[in-house]
């Protein structure tokens, strides 16, 4: 899958990833650090080391600031994950419970998983703080979903929602609304919002 980002400056997406990047947190579980956890810490799960979290961490650092593709990001990251053991699967033991079992670390599929949700993640929070500075001229936020046979139902439903930017609705439904989530929102205008026949009722889900 190709990520598809809104031109952003890059300056906003590493500035967001940078303010969650000086925590890291290790964890078993993808949810041991859930939601708005991911908003102030960086974490993947089954990373139980702190020096692979900061590999990990760094490498999507640099794929932010330089740009790279997944192709760069992935030739670059796994051998670093290869000499450091976290690689294929193997035996993890949940701190939590003391019980053993066989998980996957790293894999080529984890990997771009980790760079499609990272880069998205920071592409989003830095866009967010562009509309917080625009919204005196683009006061409202209009949904869109990739409405083909993938999108989930509910982010269909959401596809065209036109409300303010500070409607408590975004607080809740700003994409990514979930893994490989492929929406996004557009920034308009009053003119725009008039023209489009005003804002939505809020859904519902």
């Amino acid at each position: 899958m190709t990520i598809k980002l809104e031109p952003l400056a890059p300056e906003a997406a590493i500035s967001a990833f940078e303010a969650k990047g000086f925590t890291l947190e290790p964890s078993f579980s993808w949810r041991d650090r859930f939601q708005e956890d991911h908003a102030t810490a960086f974490t993947v799960a089954k990373a139980m080391s702190a020096d692979v979290l900061q590999t990990i961490h760094g490498a999507v650092d640099k794929a932010l600031r330089d740009g790279t593709t997944f192709r760069q990001f992935r030739a670059e990251l796994e051998p670093k994950l290869v000499a450091a053991g976290w690689w294929g699967r193997q035996p993890v033991t949940d701190p939590a419970t003391g019980e053993t079992q066989l998980a996957q670390l790293g894999s080529p599929r984890r990997l771009r998983l980790i760079f499609d949700v990272n880069m998205r993640q920071a592409h989003a929070a830095g866009q967010w703080a562009r509309i917080q500075r625009r919204k005196d001229r683009f006061p409202y936020l209009r949904y869109s979903a990739l409405l083909d046979d993938r999108v989930r139902p509910e982010h269909a439903a959401w596809h065209g929602t036109l409300l303010p930017v500070d409607d408590p609705f975004w607080d809740t439904h700003m994409p990514m609304n979930g893994w490989r989530c492929r929406c996004s929102v557009r920034q308009v205008s009053a003119a725009e919002a008039r023209r489009r026949g005003g804002v939505s009722a809020r859904p519902s889900v």
